[in-house]
């Protein structure tokens, strides 16, 4: 069937739709709007005056459908091109049309959704006559409901059909798509349990057969820069081979065009790849490998089949065998209608023809019949076979995802257990972090607090400083103006001195005794009073310059000895070791003269140098002193 003959069947119902009256004829402004959105479906030019100008003599009253037929042909059919539009899109605008007159709102109630009823509404005409109104024949409709079946995995059973065209006899010339659609949903042509499963039966049935799919599945391919081997998902039609990432075919990885002079080949096993084939096209070499051999055949069968069809060039396979089984079929028919052609005439003569030739004649229609039958069976037990081998398949693909549905769930258990230990971890790291927090806080606090209690460690120390250093000028102060009070003193005192009268003889040999005697302080010993002037150095000296010298060289004798008792350092009184006190005295009841008692000090001083006490200097260290 061409694609003129395709389009025409949508076609005819959209415009069936159109008839409220069925009377078969359709006013120009419907025709105008159907015109237009066959030309948007098509993706071809709009030429609105088309229709005027075709049907201007014609202005009264509706357009039939014949007079609207040659308009179809000239002016959309015949510009209509295959790969174009997209055909599914133009299928779905016709059936949208139709199926708002004609669906029964009980259809979408069933079994079938909207969605469905679309898929089963292009598999009716893809199966159905070309005669019009169109409808589909039992041995179609066995064939389409085997389809579906075999992808559920299950067999069909054939009593269905059976007790639903008895109970009809009308349906046994054909089925129209509202009645197939509407005994369908209603389970009298499947027996279906699971909406869902149906649904995924039909959408591979539909993908295969409408839009020509001969085989789809995984492969692994062999990479062109990499070399690398990959697991893609293969579709595989007549006019091309395309691979995706995987089978949501939302991401399309290349596509290998069967030319003329492709050839597919199988390859030996290599590089650790097993169950190994190719595609050769003019520009590279494919290289595939299969899960197994049987796999293999399949695929190198399939591809062979479509290199067939494409050299024939035909673009579906199930058109082809849509053909096929139609000139089986009217084989059959011509020979029913031969054997019983034979049959009448030998009837009537008989009696003319001789029993040798006659049984010739049954021998040869025998074997002639025999030899149909015996085709018939070959082709319904390779049915049989090729049915067998699909639902062991389907039944091998369903054993197989239930076995990965379970190692599924077994894996998504372990994430969910090993999900919780994480979450229960992360939960003790939160915990954890919040402790670090909070510790970071109070270690932030404690350091912030030492370095204010720094800040004003530091403070206080340098007020502290800033003290002393004020306390040590006062002191430093106070030394100096006790040094000057001291020298004032002293002063006053070498004043005193001066102006005291001379000793007696007696006083003065005490004092020169107590001057021999009593060491000077290195610090003073070469001091001299202020108000005693030296003499000057003079060749000439008169005797009172004598007398007067001698008198100041007795007041510093005097003052030598005065300033050296005052300049004796004091011990403490802790550690100073009292002299012993003799209970005797030397002079018992008399008092010692002063000769006598610095000899007994001096005698006492003597036997206590032991002790670490300091005697006083010797008149030798007085002179160097003095």
């Amino acid at each position: 069937m061409d694609l003129k003959s395709e389009l025409l069947k949508s076609i005819w119902y959209a415009f069936t739709s159109l008839d409220v009256e069925q009377s078969g004829k359709v006013s120009k402004s419907q025709l105008k709007v159907l015109s237009h959105n066959l030309y948007t479906a098509l993706n071809i030019p709009h030429d609105p005056v088309a229709l005027e100008e075709h049907f201007k003599d014609n202005n009264n009253g509706p357009v039939s459908n014949q007079g609207y037929m040659p308009y179809l042909n000239k002016y959309i059919l015949a510009k209509a091109t295959e790969g174009t539009f997209n055909k599914e899109i133009f299928d779905e605008l016709c059936w949208t049309m139709t199926s708002k007159k004609n669906c029964k709102p009980s259809i979408q109630q069933g079994l079938c959704s909207q969605k469905d009823c679309f898929k089963l509404f292009c598999l009716f005409n893809l199966l159905s006559e070309d005669r019009y109104p169109l409808v589909i024949i039992q041995p179609e409709l066995e064939y389409l409901l085997k389809k579906i079946s075999s992808a559920m995995s299950l067999e069909w059973d054939v009593t269905v059909l059976d007790e639903l065209l008895s109970q009809d006899a009308a349906l046994q010339d054909g089925m129209s798509v509202w009645e197939f659609l509407e005994h369908l949903s209603a389970g009298q042509l499947l027996r279906i349990e699971s909406k869902e499963a149906f649904s995924l039966a039909l959408d591979d049935v539909f993908m295969e057969m409408y839009h020509n799919i001969i085989k789809k599945g995984y492969l692994l391919k062999k990479g062109h820069i990499r070399r690398n081997w990959q697991e893609r998902w293969f579709i595989l039609k007549p006019s091309s081979l395309t691979y995706y990432v995987n089978e949501d075919l939302k991401e399309k990885k290349g596509e290998i065009l069967l030319e003329e002079g492709s050839v597919v080949e199988n390859l030996p096993d290599k590089e650790g790849r097993r169950c190994l084939f190719c595609v050769k096209t003019a520009i590279r070499t494919y290289e595939m490998s299969a899960s197994n051999v049987k796999q293999r055949v399949d695929w190198v069968q399939a591809v062979q089949t479509a290199l067939r069809l494409r050299a024939e060039g035909k673009n579906s396979l199930h058109q082809e065998l849509k053909l096929s089984r139609r000139k089986q079929r009217e084989t059959l028919q011509r020979s029913q209608s031969n054997q019983t052609s034979h049959n009448e005439p030998t009837a009537v003569e008989v009696p003319q023809i001789s029993a040798p030739e006659q049984q010739g004649e049954m021998e040869n229609l025998e074997q002639h019949i025999e030899s149909i039958i015996q085709k018939q069976r070959e082709v319904e037990a390779k049915r049989k076979e090729e049915e067998k081998q699909e639902r062991e398949k389907q039944q091998a693909i369903q054993r197989d995802l239930e076995k990965q549905l379970e190692e599924a769930k077994e894996v998504q258990e372990k994430m969910a257990v090993t999900l919780a230990e994480m979450e229960k971890e992360v939960q003790q790291q939160k915990k954890r972090i919040h402790e670090l927090e909070l510790t970071q806080v109070k270690l932030e606090e404690a350091l912030n607090a030492q370095i204010h209690a720094r800040l004003e460690e530091d403070r206080i120390r340098q007020e502290l400083e800033g003290q002393l250093a004020e306390e040590q000028n006062k002191l430093a102060e106070l030394l100096l103006h006790q040094s000057q009070l001291e020298m004032l003193a002293v002063r006053r005192q070498e004043d005193s001195f001066i102006t005291t009268p001379p000793m007696s003889q007696e006083t003065e040999e005490s004092v020169q005794h107590d001057t021999e005697e009593v060491p000077v302080h290195e610090s003073t010993s070469a001091a001299t009073p202020p108000n005693i002037q030296q003499p000057e150095e003079s060749g000439h000296i008169t005797e009172r310059e004598m007398v007067n010298q001698s008198t100041n060289t007795q007041m510093l004798k005097h003052w030598k000895i005065q300033l050296n008792r005052l300049m004796k350092p004091i011990a403490p009184g802790d550690k100073v070791e009292h002299l012993p006190v003799k209970p005797t005295c030397p002079r018992q009841g008399q008092a010692l003269t002063s000769r006598e008692f610095i000899t007994k000090v001096q005698t006492g001083t003597t036997q206590e140098k032991g002790n670490g006490y300091s005697p006083s200097p010797t008149p030798e260290e007085e002179e160097q002193g003095s």
